[in-house]
């Protein structure tokens, strides 16, 4: 006799035909009740595993996060030098938003609006990045790769000076701009930062 799927095996498929449904329909013409539906399972059962549509919508959009917040880490923990990491931390960050915009726009469309709402998933998810950045930038702190004491000014200058490359809204409203013209800009505020970090300007 098969046995009956686990909660985790459920949540998962309920999970990825939610993803299906928003690239096929859009977020507003997805419901809970078709994808229940497809699932072959009634609303009410959806609702045990998440509590409304946002609910769904916002664990969506957090599987999707997922591996940028784990490659950030890992290259955290690397054994590189602050500055190689940072920039690869930035970089990889950058990447993957722009892959994401342009191979799944409507997933990445749920992070923008998420962020514009201040959910919770967009506040952790920047939260997470925050902390990985701050940890590369007092490690280069300690051992005078940047001379600077002022963690909350050197976080800052980070995060301004590559707002555009971060901010969901912002990588939508470039995305008529080509990758090598993007990624040009992108390493020209990469260049700014060492200047900005390792000179002791802050």
């Amino acid at each position: 006799m098969a046995r009956a799927p686990s909660a985790e095996s459920a949540d998962a498929r309920i999970l990825d035909l939610a993803a299906e449904h928003i690239r096929r329909h859009g977020i507003e013409r997805t419901t809970v009740v078709a994808i229940a539906r497809e699932a072959g399972m009634s609303h009410g059962n959806v609702y045990r595993y998440f509590p409304s549509k946002e609910a769904l919508v916002d664990a969506v959009t957090a599987q999707w996060l997922k591996p940028i917040e784990t490659g950030v880490r890992d290259i955290c923990d690397g054994p590189d030098p602050a500055f190689d990491k940072l920039e690869r931390i930035l970089s990889a960050a950058h990447r993957a938003y722009r892959n994401k915009l342009e191979a799944d726009p409507r997933l990445f469309d749920l992070l923008i609006e998420a962020s514009a709402e201040g959910r919770g998933v967009a506040r952790k998810h920047r939260l997470k990045l925050q902390t990985e950045v701050r940890s590369v930038l007092e490690d280069g702190m300690s051992s005078g790769a940047f001379p600077t004491h002022d963690i909350r000014r050197a976080l800052a200058l980070v995060f301004d000076m590559t707002h555009r490359f971060f901010n969901p809204s912002s990588i939508k409203a470039d995305a008529e701009v080509t990758r090598a013209q993007i990624d040009g800009r992108f390493e020209r505020v990469v260049r700014a930062l060492r200047r900005a970090l390792t000179g002791g300007v802050l």
